[in-house]
């Protein structure tokens, strides 16, 4: 089981940016792809962006597309998401989750290991 830590959420106000970074346990970390979820309060979690394990391949929600960043380190085990531009409609726990296989997935039943999530607050 790959062991997943998120870091670098906090609170920012409207405009400013956050990059939060994943952490995986393991040493076959290039061999799948990840992504990041959000789930605001009320709302059922969602597809944030996903990367396939070469980081070749991206893909993004229509709300995050052209502010938000995905990349990975693979030499590090690592995923970030550089988030730029934020607004309260980002307000959410972000998680990083890794996907089965190397292909992106927005669905969250292809995700098999999850993290604890961090929190992302943007006040107006």
């Amino acid at each position: 089981q790959v062991q997943l830590v998120e870091s670098g959420g906090g609170m920012v106000q409207t405009g400013g940016s956050l990059r939060l970074s994943c952490a995986a346990s393991g040493r076959t970390f290039s061999s799948y792809a990840m992504a990041w979820f959000r789930q605001a309060p009320g709302k059922e979690r969602e597809f944030v962006a996903g990367i396939s394990g070469s980081g070749t391949n991206k893909r993004y929600a229509d709300s995050v597309r052209g502010r938000f960043t995905i990349s990975r380190d693979n030499a590090k085990n690592t995923m970030y998401l550089q988030m730029n531009n934020l607004s309260p409609e980002d307000t959410a726990v972000y998680y990083c989750a890794k996907d089965r296989d190397l292909l992106i997935s927005s669905r969250e039943g292809e995700y098999d290991s999850w993290g604890q999530g961090t929190q992302v607050t943007v006040s107006s």
